[in-house]
Order: structure tokens, then C-alpha cells, then sequence
């Protein structure tokens, strides 16, 4: 869960031959172009000048417009646009700055120092940088040697460090790993244990040294994953099996505007988030009009701390978004593997370390989902002499990207229903960070070893995933309330009927953020945002539901550093007023960050929030205790939730829906 795999970093990304390009502006929330990048670093350079000053760039991205004047621009296009701004954080002379480039005017129109705790996302230049210095540093070549390994064979990885209580700030430092391949592809399956390094990224050279002791390294035998390197026995082998849709999609992408069925959204690419889904609407038959659901939302962070105590092991605790970027770190989609036969994909562009664009290729697959599941049915069977079926299949639309997070492999999916629903999905799949070990069997163990033994030497640790989203909903527009429907147990206290009890719904309106910190598991109860200004023409408010799913908490102790940084999981629910600036639930610069800018600290405010414009933060997540089912390479686990209507409809809204035209194979048996 360390870093992106940087190994394949450069067939990963290619550069692009940069030539003039006509772009003409189709939305306001489309992602940066290449013209726009090549403009931003011209800019910053112009007011830094690489030949006197040390410049790095960390992030390069749009600056959210105003959102009122997106939704103006939205109701009459006629009207001129927000302004097309980017925001940059550069590391400038050892100096984080925050600068907000103006591309309409082409000039820089805000540039601030931040001088609090935590520096911006790791790039992978220097991270490549930082794993291949220690090997020409003589103390780590000595430790390999003296192990009897093959140097050649040794791979090293950088990891963020943390912060455990220090007073003063550390430099921008991380910790260098090892890792031994020889046999296997399958270097994280073979730790070398008690070696660490810690590297200075700013004067790029090595702090510190330790090697504390000897551990085996894990053999190869039967590590490696790649379907060349199998041999039999094999499982058994299925027929084939392809999805066809002979007159084509019924979805349709103008630009990074997608719309199918009853749905419309935009879709856009953030090198923090990854996906973000904007202004998805859906289009009410009977109203005769599309309706807003949801004004962004995105993934805000996955918080994945390890429960190894040693040397080797304290300091990984991961911010994948904050600290190495879940957008940065997407890998190209495989056709027919990772989607379907009928996907579409899309490709995006981020900016490098020098600022200059890099086109990443078939970042997003988008494709029709018809896995022969049933969006509703219904057989009569009490008319006499009559009997009724009526059937329509589930067909949805998902859009998916792959995030590569050095060992694990995170499958995002955003699928929306006809129904309107817009069900959220993350698999987890790849492969388990795995320490080294002195023990080959389980009756060997008679202390605490953080993790189960799932192969001679190799151990198992156990860890959280904790993903945390962003939600702006706007229920048929911005002005909403949080409502937690209890049902209550109640008992019955007369004598009109032979029941003992009963449960009624007991709804509470959230007034402010303290009233919508929610931990789930804890009551029965459905959790609404509502538009209190709509109603449908039988008087209940217009909304939709949060649908949980993979319920977690943290089980680290309030005032353990990891979970201080990581205080946005000890509710699985908030609610806050809308601000613009809040954004990432584990602060802006969360690579050594102290917990000061968290959606903890921000909610202490206990702002207002009943029929307001308000962010639903929902964070979903698994305790990971290893299995050897999921050695060498684990099957995918997969959790979300959903955003399903709540009286936002009349009535069914799919009941005419038409069932998909049904393809006819030929008779290949005459």
C-alpha cells in the first residue's frame, strides 16, 4: 500500500509531442488541456526562473469555480463563463507555494507561501530518485552483500514517513525499503526485513542508515502472478463468454459530458481524487425535466493504516490521495480484461514534475452493465385463471478507473441506474504487503506477530482501508437538510390488537454539523438529504438515501498519531455546510501532517446545516486481517455504498421503462 510502482512509470506515461492546439472551452469543469499546462509552466517559470531557483511542481490542477456561477452559466450557456483558472502548489527554494494561475488573462494572480505543517503529494520523480540512490550508498551495498543476494535483483521503494509526536517539523524525508525479486516477479512477497534508509528529498541523500538484524527472505516458489509463469494443474477452464451490442452504445460522451437513459453528468480527471463525477441530473418522464442529484463528488481519501509495531513497520500508515495522488497513481485500462468487450475509454493528461503535460491512456472505461440481474419483476400468481409476469432487466451504466497504489490495485466504480441510483464501488485486489519472518509454522509463534502466517516466512499484516468521499448533493437544488429517519421500538399499550409491539419512524433534521456525526451499526435508521423547499403532490420532501455499506471504525485509540491524522474515520457520516475550500478530509498537504486541517477540526465550527447548501462526507472501509486464500495475489474484495431516491419521484420512475431490444444470436448447431 506503500507508493505507485514506479518501475513502470515510463511506459506508464508518455510524454507528448506538444504542437499548437485549437481548444475551444466546452465546460467549465473540464480538466486542464496541454496548451494549459504548457501556459502554467510558462507562467511559473517566468516568475522563477529555472536557472536561479529549485522548482518543482506537486500539483497542477483546475481551480474550482464559483459555484453559483456554474449553476448561472449552466441554466443560460448564453452567459459568459466562470473564469478558466488553475491551481498550482510548487515546492520553490525548499518553499511550498500556493499559486492561482488566471489562463484567461495568462497571469498569475495570487502566489502565497503555506508555512504549516505538511508538504504537498510525492512525485514520482523524486520518489525514483530517493529508491535509486541507496544503491550507491556502501553501507546498504555491504548489507546485501553480506545476506548473499544478488543486488541486481533488489528493488527499493520509498514510503512516507509520518508523524509521531515530534515538536519540530522534519524536512521532506521518506524511508527506503528493499524488496528481492529473483525467481518472482513478485517482489513484495519477499521482503528483506530490518533494512531501513531515510532520505532527504530536498538534498536527495541519505539521513540515515539501519540494519538491525537478519530475517530470511521469503522464497519465490509459487509467488509469481503472471498467467506466462503458471504450470499445471489448472482450474477448470470456461467457455467463452463476450458482451455484443450490435447497434452500438446508448450512451453518448460530448467532450467530458456523458449522457445515458435518464442520466447526465460530466466527468473529469483530478491527479488527487482520480474521477470526478459533476452535475449528474436525471431525467424525471413526468415532470418532463432533468433534475440535479449531485453537484460533485469524489473520492476524498483512503486511510490505510498497518498494525506492524517494529522498526520496519511503525511508520506505514498510508494517505493514498494526499500523500502519492489515487489519480496519478490510475493505470491504463486493459480492453477486455479490466472492461468489457463494449466499453469506450478516455484518456486524461497530468502535469509532470518540470510541469510539462503527460497523456496517460485509458485512464476511464465507460460501459453498459447487463450482468443478467433484475431491475424489477413481478409474477401474479392469485387472479384466477390468469397468470401475469412482468420482468425488465438491470441495465446500468458505469464509468471505471484502476488506481495502481504500489501493492494493491483499487478498482473505482461509479454505476448509475435507471432507477436512479447511483451505486458506488471500490474493489480491492493485488497483493498483500507481507514482512519477513523467522517462523514456518504457526506453532513456532508464541508472541505477537501483527498479522497471520500465510507462508514460511511470510506474514500477513493486519491494516484498515478507510475510503472517504465527498458527496455535494443537491437534491432538486442546493438548499438541503440532513434527516436521520430511527425506527423505534415501541410497545403496544392497548388492547386493539394481539401484537406486543411495533416500530415507528422517528425523524430528527440535523441543525448543525454535530447533530450529522454518525457512526453506523449503532441504531436502525435510514439516512436522507432532502430538499425541505420541494415536496412531491402528497406533502413528503424530495430526497435521496445514503445506503451504507462495508461498515467500519477505527479500532486505534483517539490519541494514536495515525489515527490524530485520520480523525475523519471515527464517524461514518458528516455533514458540513459547503465551502469550497473543504475538499480533503485528511487536510491539503497530508504527507507529515499533524491533524490540524482535517474534516474533524473543520465540523468544531458545528456550522449550520438545515436547509442549506450542504457536503454528505461518507467513509466506508475493512479490517484486513490476511488470509492464504489471498497469497501470493488476492482475489478482489469489494465494498461501497449507494445514493437511492427517497420520494424524489412520484411514483416507480422505471415502470415504462422498455426492456433493451434482445439480440439474436444465429443457430451455429444447423
Amino acid at each position: 500500500m506503500a507508493i505507485c510502482s514506479k518501475n513502470f512509470i515510463f511506459f506508464l506515461f508518455s510524454t507528448l509531442s506538444i504542437i499548437s492546439l485549437s481548444y475551444q472551452l466546452q465546460h467549465p469543469l473540464d480538466s486542464l488541456t496541454p496548451n494549459e499546462f504548457i501556459q502554467i509552466k510558462a507562467l511559473v517559470n517566468q516568475s522563477y526562473p529555472t536557472s536561479n531557483h529549485n522548482l518543482t511542481f506537486h500539483h497542477v490542477g483546475l481551480e474550482e469555480p464559483n459555484k453559483q456561477l456554474v449553476i448561472s452559466w449552466l441554466e443560460n450557456s448564453s452567459t459568459t463563463p466562470p473564469p478558466r483558472q488553475a491551481f498550482v502548489i510548487a515546492r520553490i527554494n525548499h518553499k511550498t507555494h500556493e499559486i492561482i494561475v488566471d489562463l484567461s488573462s495568462k497571469r498569475i494572480i495570487s502566489d502565497q507561501i503555506y508555512n504549516g505543517y505538511g508538504y504537498p503529494v510525492l512525485t514520482f520523480d523524486e520518489q525514483n530518485a530517493a529508491s535509486m540512490l541507496v544503491f550507491k550508498y556502501e553501507p546498504f551495498l555491504a548489507s546485501i552483500s553480506k545476506r548473499g543476494l544478488k543486488i541486481e535483483e533488489v528493488v527499493c521503494e520509498a514510503f512516507a514517513v509520518g508523524w509521531y509526536g515530534e515538536k519540530q517539523k522534519n524536512g521532506r524525508v521518506v524511508k527506503v525499503l528493499s524488496f528481492y525479486k529473483d525467481g518472482t516477479i513478485n517482489m513484495y512477497m519477499r521482503p528483506i526485513e530490518t533494512i531501513t534508509m531515510t532520505v532527504d528529498l530536498e538534498e536527495m541523500k541519505v539521513l540515515h542508515f539501519q540494519d538491525r538484524f537478519m530475517i530470511p527472505v521469503p522464497k519465490a516458489n509459487g509467488t509469481d502472478y503472471r498467467e506466462s509463469e503458471q504450470r499445471a494443474p489448472f482450474g477448470p477452464q470456461l467457455k467463452g463468454i463476450t458482451v455484443v451490442q450490435p447497434d452500438g452504445p446508448s450512451f453518448t460522451i460530448d467532450g467530458n459530458r456523458v449522457r445515458w437513459a435518464n442520466w447526465d453528468f460530466h466527468l473529469s480527471f483530478d491527479t488527487r481524487a482520480g474521477p470526478i463525477i459533476s452535475l449528474a441530473s436525471i431525467y424525471d418522464t413526468e415532470k418532463q425535466k432533468f433534475r440535479r442529484v449531485m453537484y460533485r463528488g469524489f473520492l476524498s481519501e483512503i486511510f490505510v493504516p498497518y498494525m506492524g509495531l517494529t522498526e520496519e513497520w511503525y511508520f506505514r500508515v498510508f494517505f493514498d490521495a494526499g500523500e502519492y495522488g489515487y489519480g496519478l497513481c490510475a493505470v491504463p485500462l486493459e480492453p477486455h480484461r479490466d472492461c468489457p468487450p463494449n466499453a469506450v475509454f478516455m484518456g486524461a493528461f497530468v502535469a509532470g514534475q518540470d510541469g510539462m503535460p503527460i497523456e496517460m491512456h485509458n485512464v476511464f472505461c465507460i460501459f453498459e452493465r447487463n450482468a443478467g440481474d433484475i431491475m424489477w419483476r413481478h409474477t401474479e400468481t392469485m387472479i384466477q385463471d390468469e397468470l401475469v409476469t412482468e420482468v425488465r432487466p438491470e441495465v446500468s451504466l458505469v464509468v471505471r478507473m484502476i488506481s495502481t497504489e504500489d501493492n494493491y490495485d483499487y478498482i473505482n466504480d461509479w454505476e448509475f441506474k435507471q432507477i436512479g441510483s447511483i451505486k458506488v464501488t471500490v474493489g480491492l485486489t493485488g497483493l498483500l504487503e507481507v514482512r519477513g519472518s523467522k517462523y514456518t509454522h504457526k506453532d513456532q509463534i508464541h508472541k505477537e506477530v501483527y498479522g497471520t502466517l500465510l507462508a514460511e516466512n511470510s506474514i500477513g499484516v493486519y491494516h484498515d482501508h478507510f475510503l472517504s468521499y465527498y458527496l455535494d448533493l443537491d437534491v432538486d437544488g442546493e438548499s438541503n437538510s440532513f434527516i436521520k429517519s430511527k425506527m423505534q421500538t415501541t410497545r403496544v399499550t392497548d388492547q386493539n390488537s394481539p401484537r406486543k409491539s411495533y416500530w415507528k419512524v422517528v425523524s430528527e433534521t440535523a441543525e448543525t454539523e454535530s447533530d450529522a456525526k454518525i457512526k453506523i451499526g449503532l441504531e436502525s435508521a435510514d439516512l436522507l438529504v432532502v430538499n425541505p423547499n420541494k415536496k412531491t403532490k402528497v406533502g413528503n420532501p424530495v430526497g435521496y438515501r445514503l445506503i451504507p455499506g462495508s461498515v467500519a471504525g477505527p479500532l486505534l485509540t483517539d490519541d494514536d498519531y495515525p489515527q490524530i491524522r485520520g480523525a475523519f474515520t471515527k464517524y461514518n457520516v458528516w455533514v458540513t455546510p459547503y465551502n469550497k475550500s473543504e475538499k480533503w478530509v485528511g487536510g491539503l498537504y497530508t504527507d507529515q501532517s499533524r491533524g490540524e486541517d482535517t474534516l474533524a477540526t473543520w465540523t468544531k465550527r458545528n456550522r449550520r446545516i438545515k436547509n442549506k447548501d450542504i457536503v454528505l462526507w461518507y467513509t466506508f472501509g475493512f479490517h484486513h486481517i490476511p488470509y492464504q486464500e489471498e497469497y501470493p495475489l488476492m482475489p478482489t474484495l469489494s465494498g461501497g455504498f449507494e445514493l437511492r431516491p427517497a420520494n424524489f419521484f412520484e411514483s416507480n420512475p422505471v415502470l415504462k421503462v422498455k426492456a433493451p431490444n434482445l439480440v439474436r444470436w444465429p443457430n451455429c448447431s444447423t
